[in-house]
């Protein structure tokens, strides 16, 4: 046992909880540890033993023990929080969800914490960025939807404030990220709906200034020429569009005497509404039109009868962010502070 773990007196019972707001001296009088034992504790200490860390986490959670983050920043500069910036649609469609829980499970363990600063519409995503950088609200952020230019990673990188980035960008100075490969993605898709005899292929692209919508442009592209069959990008819609608008783009371009017979799909929410249009035009997925769409939940298996899917991980690149993103506030180089997910093709013949 370390000097550290020799109790100093015993002041208080264990079980009552005390009045006032808990602080470091409280749990100190109900365990009888120094208050230097108690912060060590409460941050994980590896040098502590496991008993003494998880008998003072205990009565910390038991009194309702909270740390003064401002406290905290003016003695250490450190808040122990990390920053997820999320959209409302994102939350709504799992995403947000999903990235949370593989984030969780990157800081358990450790002396941070999450907090999700919301992204309104009509607001400028680099809004929220700029109030936790010049606030120092965090220790470090994580965002989606990577630009190819984004003006939040190059005001990050201009503060040398820690990121991880969801998405790649084509900025010359390198910053950690967490992506999948759409470009492999729309290329083993794009090869699947030819193997199955489609003529024609499709796609509805992410909106034009995010990175990886180049991404799989390349990879269709490059695909269905390799191939010998026709290729287009949807017009008019985009997988920010109205599902309404989605599925009456797909109808219309059905009902024409050139229109796709295969369609990749980028996201569940764009496939709902393209194998909705389809059936709704009288074609048969899986007969006389193929599509394709990355899948990030089981709840989508049980409403896309006919199409094939390939698995996107929300909850791994969630937990890949979150490793990162704490090997950079512990200043680790940028280096090696990537991560692609390739993805796994097991189609069912």
């Amino acid at each position: 046992m370390s000097e550290d773990d020799v109790p100093v007196a015993i002041i208080g019972k264990r079980g009552i909880k005390p009045s006032g707001k808990p602080t470091l001296k409280t749990i100190a009088q109900m365990t009888g540890f120094a208050v230097t034992t108690i912060s060590r504790a409460l941050n994980n200490a590896p040098e502590l033993s496991q008993d003494t860390r998880d008998r003072v986490q205990k009565i910390a959670a038991e009194i309702g023990y909270l740390p003064d983050r401002t406290a905290l920043r003016l003695r250490t500069g450190r808040t122990n929080v990390i920053a997820l910036v999320l959209e409302p649609d994102e939350q709504i469609y799992g995403f947000g969800s999903s990235i949370v829980t593989g984030l969780s499970e990157a800081v358990r363990n450790t002396a941070y914490h999450i907090v999700i600063t919301p992204l309104f519409r009509n607001v400028e995503p680099i809004e929220p960025i700029k109030h936790i950088v010049r606030n120092r609200m965090a220790d470090g952020v994580l965002f989606s939807k990577a630009e190819s230019f984004d003006e939040r990673i190059r005001m990050l990188i201009d503060n040398d404030f820690p990121f991880v980035s969801h998405g790649r960008t084509n900025w010359p100075d390198s910053h950690a990220w967490v992506d999948f490969d759409n470009q492999a993605y729309a290329y083993g898709a794009t090869k699947r709906l030819a193997e199955k005899g489609c003529k024609k292929i499709s796609i509805i692209l992410p909106d034009s200034a995010l990175t990886y919508a180049d991404h799989l442009k390349t990879g269709l592209s490059r695909a269905a020429t390799e191939a010998g069959v026709d290729y287009e990008f949807a017009a008019d819609v985009n997988l920010g569009s109205p599902t309404d608008a989605i599925r009456n783009y797909v109808m219309k371009r059905t009902k024409r005497p050139d229109g796709p017979d295969g369609w990749v799909c980028a996201s569940e929410v764009s496939a709902l509404a393209v194998i909705g249009a389809l059936n709704e035009s009288g074609k048969t997925v899986g007969g006389n039109v193929h599509v394709v769409s990355k899948q990030a939940s089981e709840m989508f298996a049980q409403f896309q009868p006919g199409a094939e899917t390939v698995f996107e991980d929300f909850i791994d690149a969630g937990r890949q962010m979150g490793s990162l993103l704490l090997r950079r506030i512990a200043g680790e180089e940028i280096g090696d502070l990537h991560h692609l997910a390739e993805p796994k093709f097991d189609w069912k013949d």
